[in-house]
């Protein structure tokens, strides 16, 4: 009974201090970026008072300012001006359009990554693991192996945001009415949580909760 008690504890207050603390260090990150703003223009210096907080507030602003410019024409020039700089830069070129790569692929509401939950052999033959579409495989690699391969990323737990790439032949590869969501639930939770199952009601609770966190949704329990 208490070792129950004890572990149902930590579920509630763990993912809530790892939240905070998260939390705490990318407002403090984000703070850091008043250093930009002339001395004498800084809040602090303009109000006599610090506000914690302020820096992801700017930084939402810049962002959302810097989408608002690159998106017509003058901009777009800009950007490819840039990025012409960048691309005579040996080190700097090759880690910047990775980056880009990765996050243009991952963003476009047109492109293969992250929309797919896949049944997979891994890591051998007798043993399923759940995986995400990520694209197909390159042409080369596809001719020399003689198969039509996907590209697949296969998630760890009880943090999915680490794995391993493998690329699959297309008839090894069962495709899965799960959502990503639900899929995600389930690597979190280390298979405890099923879709349509019913497990331990608080490991259940904790884990929705720490993944509507994670999606910067609310959850269930907060919505009503």
């Amino acid at each position: 009974m208490f070792k129950r008690y004890l572990i149902a504890g930590l579920l509630v207050w763990l993912p809530l201090g790892v939240t905070l603390l998260v939390i705490r260090l990318l407002v403090s990150f984000m703070d850091q970026l008043l250093v930009f703003i002339p001395l004498k223009y800084q809040p602090e210096t303009l109000l006599g008072f610090n506000i914690p907080g302020l820096g992801v507030v700017m930084a939402v602003l810049i962002v959302l300012l810097t989408g608002i410019i690159v998106a017509n024409f003058f901009g777009r020039q800009l950007v490819a001006a840039w990025e012409a700089l960048l691309g005579r830069i040996p080190l700097v070129r090759t880690i910047y359009h990775s980056v880009k790569q990765v996050a243009v692929t991952i963003f476009s509401s047109q492109g293969k990554s992250f929309r797919k939950v896949l049944l997979i052999e891994y890591p051998r033959k007798g043993i399923y693991t759940l995986g995400f579409q990520t694209g197909d495989a390159v042409e080369e690699v596809k001719q020399k192996s003689g198969k039509n391969l996907i590209n697949v990323f296969v998630p760890t737990t009880p943090n999915p945001t680490s794995g391993f790439f493998i690329m699959v032949p297309d008839e090894d590869v069962q495709v899965l009415d799960l959502s990503i969501d639900e899929a995600l639930k389930m690597i979190m939770s280390l298979g405890v949580i099923v879709p349509g199952g019913k497990g331990n009601p608080v490991i259940q609770e904790a884990t929705q909760e720490l993944s509507a966190a994670l999606r910067g949704e609310k959850s269930d329990k907060d919505s009503k």
